[in-house]
């Protein structure tokens, strides 16, 4: 008789604040076994700042940083057109032996999954192997003042009973 086992691999959650913006954080994970697939979901909140004076500060100090000085009073009069300011975070894997690909998805919810002949698009199809795997959370930007999160990952696949 056969049965579907479930391995459930990575289960963290987190907070992140503004110093977090621009790290990397890795989850490196061990797989025993090679599997049919694996799943990660990954999920963030909140997404957006509600907080438009905050926002336009960010806004006002980001524009010092990366606009030319002749510029920031046309960046300033379109501010709106950046409003409201959300908080980014993405996930990518690598297998033991390479790269496996990025989601970079503004969603604060995701539900990705690789296997040998198919893959979240993002990602890349291919063995679910034996050894050490990592998943890695690229914070882009925190612009709330926290910003909580929660990584799972799991493999599935046909196992005898």
């Amino acid at each position: 008789m056969s049965r579907v086992s479930t391995d459930l691999l990575i289960d963290r959650t987190g907070s992140l604040s503004p110093d977090d913006s621009k790290t990397h954080l890795r989850f490196p994970f061990r797989l025993d076994r090679e599997c049919a697939n694996l799943h990660i979901e990954f999920d963030y909140s909140p997404k957006l700042l509600e907080d438009e004076e905050r926002a336009r500060d960010l806004l006002d100090a980001a524009f010092e940083l990366y606009v030319e000085p002749a510029r920031r009073a046309a960046a300033r009069a379109n501010a709106e057109r950046y409003l409201p300011l959300a908080n980014l975070v993405t996930v990518s894997v690598d297998d033991p032996n390479r790269y496996r690909g990025a989601c970079h998805r503004q969603d604060p919810m995701q539900r990705l999954r690789l296997s040998a002949v198919e893959a979240t698009p993002g990602l890349l199809p291919g063995r679910i192997e034996e050894g050490e795997w990592t998943l890695t959370l690229s914070v882009h930007a925190i612009v709330t003042e926290s910003c909580s999160y929660r990584l799972k990952a799991w493999a599935t696949g046909e196992g005898d009973e």
